[in-house]
């Protein structure tokens, strides 16, 4: 069991770390601290480290209230982080907050408090909760820790109920994980909880419910949590930096045909670089090295290929990306073989340089997948063809 509760902890401390390694606002932070928090509650009731939390502090069940307060202070991490997401005057939202605080951190004095008043001498890993059901100050303190999560759960699925009503996309989706797991969550953690103490309370043993059941639906609720709360944040950017690694690779034929030729500055090469980064760096050297050869662009030479790629049945379009692709391949292998500029070079613009943006990555994209079909240009047959001033093809 400890072993699969580690993997949940692992993977929300994932999720956290990358959160928090983005720009610092108080939704992305707010995020990030609830998904850690999130993480630490499955590492600290992991039965094996409650053992050695135990054994560290010298204080049988110890670890018992500091997983509580973890999770009062994971519980509240979530009001926190739906104040934020929902938005609102700064006011109202700085007050939602410090509310929210207060409030459960006098739950957490409390459940410290109630620890310190109990006689809970005997080490329970696993069924704590069942075996001192009737123990006061430690009952107390048990259905403190499980009130207060059930009253963030609660409002949290009612909040987030109501706003997915008003919102689509990503946002919708998001907030409909969050009442999944907020369901989960109440009953198959909480519910089971309840059910298990209550019947220590009237003489009956229902503790699987509680040591067998509960844990692994806690474990599902929250990552169904996280992952609404992480989903809208998270995936726009990777989906970008998909798209990025995608154009970057796509670019590589047009970067292999231009590498050779001198660019300032040059590109990046460290491989923690995000896609995004080495696209830029590879668009803004390409760029350079364009206008570098620019000098050497044949306008005969993207002549004959126009005309040829037109007679192949290329829409006028692609004819003008083939034209230039062959025009780029001539002036590469002028400037490698350190041929003088020509007299008249072409004062044609390519298509991939009057765009900009997202347009002006697909044109470079384009252009280097051209390379792969454009023909090798031969001189002699070129300088024959005569320079016509064919109609400019948008």
């Amino acid at each position: 069991m400890s072993y699969v509760v580690y993997l949940a902890a692992a993977a929300l401390g994932l999720s956290g770390v990358v959160l928090f390694r983005r720009p610092r606002n108080p939704l992305t932070l707010s995020t990030s601290v609830a998904v850690t928090l999130a993480a630490l509650v499955f590492l600290c009731s992991a039965p094996l480290t409650l053992a050695a939390v135990n054994d560290l502090t010298g204080v049988p069940n110890f670890g018992a209230p500091l997983t509580y307060g973890l999770i009062t202070a994971y519980s509240c991490a979530l009001l926190i982080l739906l104040t934020h997401w929902r938005g609102g005057p700064r006011a109202r939202v700085r007050r939602l907050v410090l509310r929210s605080v207060a409030a459960y951190a006098l739950l957490v004095v409390a459940i410290v408090v109630l620890f310190a008043l109990a006689d809970a001498d005997t080490e329970r890993l696993r069924d704590l909760d069942t075996y001192y059901a009737t123990t006061p100050y430690m009952r107390e303190m048990i259905l403190l820790y499980l009130l207060g999560h059930s009253a963030a759960t609660l409002v949290m699925a009612a909040v987030c109920v109501r706003w997915a009503r008003e919102v689509t996309g990503l946002l919708r989706i998001g907030l409909r994980l969050i009442v999944l797991g907020a369901l989960v969550d109440v009953t198959g953690f909480q519910l089971t909880k309840y059910t298990a103490i209550a019947a220590r309370w009237t003489g009956h043993d229902l503790d699987t419910l509680s040591t067998d059941l509960a844990p692994p639906m806690a474990s599902l609720a929250a990552l169904l949590c996280s992952a609404g709360f992480v989903l809208p944040r998270l995936l726009p950017s990777l989906t970008a930096h998909w798209q990025g690694l995608t154009a970057y690779r796509r670019l590589a034929p047009l970067w292999s045909l231009l590498h050779h030729v001198s660019t300032s500055p040059k590109p990046p090469t460290s491989w923690w670089d995000l896609p995004q980064t080495r696209l830029h760096w590879r668009e803004v050297c390409i760029h350079d090295a364009l206008l570098a050869l620019a000098p050497h662009f044949d306008d005969r030479v993207r002549a004959h290929a126009h005309a040829a790629a037109l007679r192949a049945g290329a829409s006028p379009h692609r004819a003008r990306i083939a034209a230039e692709a062959a025009m780029l391949t001539d002036a590469a292998r002028r400037a490698a073989a350190r041929e003088a500029p020509l007299d008249h070079p072409s004062t044609h613009r390519l298509h991939a340089t009057e765009a900009s943006g997202a347009s002006g990555t697909s044109g470079l994209v384009e252009l280097s997948q051209a390379l792969h079909h454009a023909p090798t240009p031969h001189e002699d047959t070129a300088r024959a063809t005569p320079n016509p001033e064919e109609p400019h093809v948008a």
